[in-house]
């Protein structure tokens, strides 16, 4: 009888001891998968941003990131297949024209500021950063080019009084200048908003339109405009050396609302290839030095040239000169000497090798970066 007790005590003790190594056991495993309580991950670093290339080298300028525009501006714009659009970005990454080859658009003026169209390719000497070229690869005269235009209008309230001079002067301009078939032109009015009236086209009618369907606004983004136009409408066609680009630019200079700087808006004319050609609404008697010398320095750093009228109604003489200066250019082409894709700013030096002559080209230009 004890025997029988003692076994059923035991076997009733073991079986406490495994029970209770069970309930342990289940204790140490880990929950299900779905009630694991995983810590967040923490979102991964933004990509870091390209840096912008050196401003072009320019007495008291500096550098700065290229800003981001706000994404709620809005602007209109219409082509000859679509209306409104939202407004153009002038922000962005930066698009660069791999080449290895320097293609130069200049004019040659006498003492008496005559266009001088006979000269030849031994007449000319090339120094490209500092050095010498020793050869040009390509030399001709460009006096039949077709033409893709940019129109940019100053529309901000700071012009109003003289804007009706401008649209007409414009409008004749365009008239007189754009060939069907050959030559396009657009139109981009700027004033606290960036505003194409009329995309790319040869039809003088539809650009006299967004013209005169341009309206005087308030503040003015005039590099805005410049960078703009460069990048989205003329950079994308530079790979094409039979078109002369080049953007005019209607103002008085007085830019206070753009988005990124003087020379972030020149440095693209220049990746662009773009001559650009600025007309001071600054007539006489008016405070306007600052202005005027800004557009001096739009219009020389890209080879172009600044006219500033005595009075509204010398607008339209100004925009005849620039049309004899699209007709009366040379063109050429070298490579340069210890060439790298490293980004950096060239200068560029092109002389006339007979005396009182004066040659009018862009001052540089910016080797690809890889």
């Amino acid at each position: 009888m004890f025997r029988v007790l003692n076994t059923l005590i035991g076997l009733l003790a073991c079986i406490a001891v495994s029970t209770t190594a069970t309930a342990q056991s289940d204790n140490d495993l880990p929950a299900a998968p779905s009630a694991v309580v995983k810590p967040k991950l923490a979102p991964p670093p933004p990509a870091p941003q390209a840096k912008p290339a050196d401003p072009l080298p320019t007495e008291g300028s500096t550098s700065k990131p290229e800003p981001q525009l706000p994404s709620d501006q809005k602007t209109s714009a219409s082509s000859e297949s679509a209306g409104k659009n939202e407004e153009p970005d002038v922000t962005g990454p930066k698009i660069i024209h791999f080449v290895n080859e320097v293609n130069v658009v200049f004019t040659v003026t006498d003492k008496h500021n005559r266009y001088v169209k006979d000269l030849k390719r031994d007449d000319f000497k090339v120094i490209d950063d500092e050095k010498q070229v020793e050869a040009l690869r390509s030399f001709r005269r460009e006096s039949d080019l077709p033409l893709q235009v940019g129109l940019l209008i100053d529309a901000s309230g700071s012009i109003r009084d003289r804007f009706k001079f401008e649209q007409e002067s414009a409008i004749e301009f365009l008239n007189e200048t754009i060939r069907v078939h050959s030559d396009t032109a657009f139109v981009l009015g700027f004033d606290s908003n960036l505003e194409m009236t009329q995309d790319f086209t040869d039809s003088t009618e539809k650009l006299s339109k967004g013209i005169r369907s341009l309206r005087p606004g308030n503040a003015t983004r005039m590099y805005d405009a410049l960078y703009y136009a460069s990048r989205e409408k003329l950079l994308k066609s530079a790979q094409d050396d039979s078109v002369r680009r080049a953007i005019i630019m209607v103002s008085d200079g007085d830019d206070n609302a753009s988005h990124v700087t003087r020379e972030e808006a020149i440095e693209m004319a220049l990746r662009a290839d773009v001559i650009v050609y600025t007309i001071s609404t600054n007539y006489a008697g008016m405070n306007s030095d600052r202005g005027d010398k800004v557009l001096e320095r739009i219009a020389e750093a890209t080879g172009g040239r600044t006219f500033r009228p005595f009075q509204p109604q010398d607008v339209a003489n100004a925009f005849a000169q620039i049309q004899d200066d699209l007709r009366s250019q040379y063109a050429l082409s070298y490579r340069p000497a210890s060439f790298a894709h490293d980004g950096r700013y060239r200068t560029i030096e092109i002389s006339a090798v007979h005396k009182g002559l004066k040659v009018r080209s862009r001052h540089g230009y910016y080797a690809p970066a890889e």
